[in-house]
């Protein structure tokens, strides 16, 4: 009796830290997605004035348009909440895309290899966002389903685990084009 008392709370210990082990994982899973997130971001923003550079010289009445792109690039830098900090990302890529269109405003623009130079950077910049926000997400996603499924959630509540936050979309992106 006693030795399968003794089996049993091993059974126990042992899966307790084999589920602990489980979420840490996730846990570095989903702050190594951040990171990837964060790489692409500072990439986005190290191009943005060098865009504003290279439109300036073509569009002086679009002032207001390069102040909010300079603007909201020093405010995502000084965000620290997730959420702040995707929406404020949000309305810079509009913001960079509303730039990259005054090419058709622009002929000059258009054949300025600087600009296409940097406007081919942006994209694939935007699409390497896109792949790193999918994989956060998921990460988040799985982190998230652990913490919730029970007997799981026992040594996460234990363990003092957090749910992670999604980086979502703003309403006007999930909107097609």
């Amino acid at each position: 009796m006693v030795l399968a008392v003794l089996a049993l709370i091993a059974i126990v210990v042992l899966w307790a830290v084999w589920t602990f082990n489980r979420l840490i994982a996730d846990r570095n899973q989903m702050r190594a997605a951040w990171s990837d997130i964060d790489v692409q971001l500072l990439r986005r923003h190290d191009l943005t004035p060098q865009l504003v550079t290279a439109v300036k010289a073509y569009a002086d009445h679009e002032r207001t348009t390069l102040a909010t792109i300079t603007e909201l690039r020093t405010r995502t830098r000084e965000a620290s909440a997730l959420a702040d900090r995707a929406h404020l990302e949000d309305q810079l890529g509009t913001q960079i895309e509303r730039l990259l269109a005054l090419q058709e405003s622009y002929p000059d623009l258009k054949s300025n290899q600087n600009f296409l130079q940097l406007q081919r950077d942006l994209v694939a910049i935007e699409d390497h966002l896109q792949y790193a926000r999918r994989f956060y997400n998921g990460a988040v996603r799985q982190l998230n389903t652990r913490i919730e499924h029970f007997p799981e959630l026992i040594v996460a509540r234990l363990a003092g685990f957090q749910r992670g936050e999604f980086f979502e979309a703003e309403a006007q992106q999930r909107s097609a084009p």
